[in-house]
């Protein structure tokens, strides 16, 4: 009996002092967006590496140059060009032929030239905008890109001792073989004055001519 009396008294105590001890122990809630675990991680310097834009393009081309009232002949040349967008590029061109005046030697003694031919040269910048890329497709498993294009300048020809402010005006057509190689085919009427036959006048010369390009 004595016993039982002895653990009344002490429940009876504990129940007494809990209030106190819970008021005496300080509670810190935790927010539920707090991260539990934060990771230490040491952070590394990245180089991005930097890829090439193949927006420059060198070319050689040559064809067949048309000088009105002395036919046709050899042409060859190069072309540095830069692709501002997809769209539109800039383009500059230097050339050579040797024009013969052998039709007006059978008619005029001495015909019109010093000698039998005449160098002729000419360079231009021009502006040129693709119109119609798309595909091309080499058998039935194969598929090259490609680019129709015009293009429009101005420049300056070299002519029997004449230098004569050229516009030229054309269309072309480019195929990409390779991923930094291309081949073309343009087609341009390079317009000029000059005096030879005894009176000024403007003349059309056709220009005809294959070319391959490099893209850097």
């Amino acid at each position: 009996m004595r016993t039982a009396l002895l653990l009344t008294a002490a429940l009876a105590s504990l129940a007494a002092a809990a209030p106190a001890l819970a008021q005496s122990t300080p509670t810190s809630p935790t927010p539920a967006n707090e991260q539990v675990v934060v990771p230490d991680v040491a952070r590394r310097d990245i180089k991005i590496p930097k890829y090439p834009s193949k927006d420059i393009e060198v070319s050689g081309f040559m064809g067949t140059y048309a000088t009105e009232n002395f036919g046709a002949s050899f042409v060859y040349g190069i072309r540095l060009g830069y692709h501002i967008t997809e769209d539109f590029f800039v383009q500059a061109a230097f050339a050579q032929t040797e024009v013969s005046d052998e039709t007006f030697r059978q008619i005029l003694p001495g015909g019109i030239f010093t000698d039998d031919t005449e160098k002729l040269s000419y360079y231009n910048i021009s502006v040129g905008y693709n119109i119609l890329p798309g595909e091309v497709f080499i058998g039935t498993k194969r598929a090259l890109p490609i680019a129709l294009y015009v293009i429009g300048g101005v420049g300056s020809t070299d002519f029997n001792e004449q230098t004569r402010q050229t516009f030229n005006l054309g269309f072309g057509a480019r195929v990409f073989v390779k991923e930094k190689w291309s081949v073309s085919v343009d087609l341009r009427d390079h317009i000029f004055s000059i005096d030879l036959l005894g009176k000024r006048q403007s003349t059309q010369n056709l220009e005809l001519t294959a070319g391959v390009s490099y893209f850097f």
